[in-house]
């Protein structure tokens, strides 16, 4: 198991939303296929097959919001 498989399952358990790394969660959002653009804190994935677009901000301390993790998840 690969660290992205490590990251991915753990956003996927849905036990420590509030423990993932905003860096982590972009790298797993790239590794599924998401495309990002940024603007400002605002790093935004998009992929043609997902109508939302998912909207990402880092906290201070590099950790992520964790309704965003939960976002993801879903």
């Amino acid at each position: 198991m690969g660290p992205i498989d490590t990251l991915l399952m753990q956003v996927l358990s849905g036990r420590s939303d509030a423990g993932v790394r905003f860096d982590d969660l972009c790298r797993v959002m790239t590794a599924l296929g998401f495309a990002q653009r940024t603007k400002g804190a605002h790093h935004g994935f998009v992929r043609p097959d997902v109508v939302e677009i998912v909207n990402l901000q880092p906290l201070q301390g590099g950790k992520t919001k964790p309704y965003q993790v939960w976002q993801v998840r879903n």
